[in-house]
């Protein structure tokens, strides 16, 4: 319920996506790609060809400094928002994820500057043949630092260069939450809370902050996740239920630069059973 493509950041196209999950017998899938929705079709004609069953997503980025009396996010949080079931995108729901486009390549192109100010040599020609000509993002940064031998692997690139408070490190500027849940449900989906540890908020917070969400619009929470400790992810279902919210798993699956996240599977190796759609709404499309 957690997965990306080459449409932005992901190492499969969408079509091979829904091919390699096929492969492993997984039954549903969601392809919940960074502020876009260029891979849906695609996707979704290939789990039809496949017998799978589709949920069309999208994982978008949000802006939360903290609001109506409650705390902002930790030191180097992120929020992201999953649309899942998104079955009639609306009008304005397409001008914000545009407007949402062109922030992300003002925010690429700063990541650019910042590496010539550190005399590391690149083009804008060099980061878009790493994509593929696709959504540009921070793993692409990764993969050339990897190819220039400024890092190991992904992992270390980010942790050297690209996270919070790191030299490559330029902030995303998301949507408004209440913007984006009100848009995920006018579009026939429901708004989620991606890997909730992102935003390094304290557990003596985070209930209040999750409850805050929630009566802004929230509808659920992903709490197995694959870069969460169980126990940080039991706590989360918990706290979920408490509320009332559906509660998720996700991969997360990008490709083999991170294989610590695996399809089909959410926290270390904890097999996403199809039980879990049995207490949503049906989010899969015909």
């Amino acid at each position: 319920m957690h997965t990306h493509s080459t449409a932005s950041d992901g190492e499969l196209s969408p079509a091979d996506l829904v091919k390699e999950a096929a492969k492993k017998s997984i039954g549903v899938i969601a392809l919940t790609d960074h502020d876009t929705l260029a891979g849906l079709e695609a996707a979704a004609a290939e789990a039809k060809a496949a017998g799978m069953g589709f949920i069309p997503g999208i994982e978008i980025s949000i802006s939360w400094v903290g609001e109506a009396g409650v705390s902002g996010l930790g030191p180097g949080g992120e929020m992201h928002l999953l649309g899942l079931g998104l079955r009639a995108p609306s009008p304005a729901f397409l001008e914000a994820i545009a407007e949402l486009s062109r922030r992300r390549e003002k925010r690429n192109r700063e990541i650019l500057d910042r590496m010539h100010e550190l005399s590391i040599g690149a083009t804008w020609e060099d980061v878009l043949a790493i994509s593929g000509g696709h959504s540009i993002g921070r793993p692409h940064f990764a993969a050339l630092l990897v190819q220039k031998k400024l890092a190991r692997n992904h992992e270390q690139a980010f942790a050297r260069f690209l996270n919070a408070g790191k030299p490559l490190y330029v902030p995303k500027t998301g949507l408004a939450f209440d913007e984006a849940a009100a848009l995920i449900r006018e579009s026939g989906g429901i708004p989620v809370l991606a890997h909730p540890m992102s935003l390094f908020v304290a557990w003596g917070r985070l209930p209040d902050l999750v409850k805050a969400l929630k009566d802004r619009g929230l509808m659920g929470l992903e709490a197995w996740h694959p870069v969460a400790k169980p126990k940080s992810c039991r706590r989360l279902e918990e706290l979920g239920k408490s509320l009332g919210l559906y509660i998720t798993e996700g991969s997360d699956y990008h490709g083999d630069a991170w294989p610590n996240r695996k399809l089909g599977s959410s926290n270390r190796n904890r097999k996403i059973s199809d039980d879990l759609l049995e207490t949503m709404p049906n989010l899969c499309i015909d």
